[in-house]
């Protein structure tokens, strides 16, 4: 890394998911911390995660039109080249409006993505910043495949990922994660949830959207995993709930612990033992980084990235993965609680997950933007 020759300024986009929204949210966090007062700018819509996410930050955000990329024939196919227009010139704007700083010598487009990304890597290329691609998927989007032909700086979170100039920096964690010390907050983790110290503990989360199958599944062996001595915390998910509906069982058996939303993962993390979840490329990039077993159940729907990312930490021992279709009570039963019953294997698949995790994928991402920046730009 040789680092800026002057000032910079950076502009962020991506949105409308968390996993465009988080390593946005990590990067800005760094690049901070790094430079102090650094001109920094994030791109992104009204209607994405971005619009509440970003400005709760304290990150100004810059709103521009929502530009679908079409996979089929459709009338948004027709619609495409008036709205790309739209939002490269709104974004352009943005980007000419940091170059005017008499202190900024270069601008640097960060793309992590979504609707945002190839509309900013557009106006990025024709203002003369230097562009910045990460892709967080295992198998890239549409807008970072098109971004990453327009620049050679560009980071995966997972190795393998099919992109020119691709290196494989992880992805940019929120400090939450990166610093989290599992052993150290697990006496305040258990109390907090009031689970016990000497049970195996299984954390059930199918994300912020919940997962109808784990609900579903895990809703159906509630009374096998307190009978096996199995404490569970089970996250479904905003608006969901078991099927059958089950709340908190805290006496008796071991406790089966029910929440729709978390607002401290990182407790529910310290106090796991074992996680079962979705495959999301922020969800198996955290386990890793923390080191955390999980048997992932990927997304059946899609272009199939949930599987091919868990796959390379699976192959590393680090976890299991699960059909969706195969996750379920009969699975419990014969493949989950005899590993929840083996605290040498658990170990095991611990040590391996934190052999695949990066926890300093915000640092070398932020390398990477400071090489960009130093080789210039023309943003006049």
């Amino acid at each position: 890394m040789s680092g800026p020759r002057g000032r910079f300024a950076v502009v962020l986009a991506g949105g409308g998911t968390t996993g465009h929204v988080a390593p946005l949210l990590a990067t800005a966090a760094m690049l901070r911390r790094r430079h102090p007062g650094l001109p920094l700018v994030a791109l992104g819509t009204a209607a994405g995660l971005e619009a509440r996410l970003v400005p709760e930050q304290g990150i100004d955000l810059r709103l521009v039109p929502r530009v679908p990329l079409p996979r089929r024939l459709s009338g948004d196919l027709f619609r495409l080249p008036a709205r790309l227009r739209s939002a490269v010139e709104a974004a352009r704007s943005v980007m000419e409006d940091l170059a005017r700083d008499p202190g900024v010598d270069t601008v640097v487009v960060v793309g992590f993505g979504g609707y945002v990304a190839a509309p900013a890597y557009l106006a990025g290329r024709r203002a003369g910043a230097q562009l910045v691609v990460h892709e967080a998927n295992s198998r890239p989007g549409i807008a970072n495949r098109l971004g990453a032909r327009l620049t050679r700086h560009v980071a995966t979170a997972f190795p393998g990922t099919p992109l020119p100039h691709a290196r494989h920096l992880g992805m940019p964690l929120r400090q939450e994660i990166t610093e989290l010390d599992r052993q150290a907050l697990r006496p305040v983790a258990l109390e907090h949830f009031g689970l016990s110290a000497d049970r195996p503990t299984l954390l059930v989360t199918g994300g912020s959207l919940g997962a109808q199958r784990l609900n579903e599944t895990f809703g159906r062996s509630v009374a096998e995993i307190r009978a096996a001595g199995v404490q569970v915390i089970h996250v479904t998910g905003r608006g969901k709930a078991l099927d059958p509906p089950v709340s908190d069982l805290v006496t008796g058996e071991a406790a089966y612990v029910v929440r729709e939303y978390l607002d401290r993962m990182d407790l529910a993390y310290a106090a796991a033992d074992m996680v079962t979840c979705r495959s999301g490329a922020g969800t198996v990039s955290e386990l890793t980084a923390i080191g955390l077993p999980a048997a992932y159940v990927p997304l059946p729907v899609g272009n199939g990235e949930q599987r091919l990312n868990a796959a390379p930490v699976v192959a590393a021992g680090g976890g299991l993965l699960v059909e969706d279709a195969a996750c379920t009570p009969s699975w419990v039963s014969s493949v989950l609680l005899p590993l929840l019953a083996d605290p040498d294997r658990l170990a095991g698949m611990a040590s391996a997950a934190r052999g695949f995790g990066i926890t300093d994928g915000a640092q070398r991402l932020c390398d990477m933007i400071e090489d960009a920046a130093a080789e210039g730009g023309d943003t006049t």
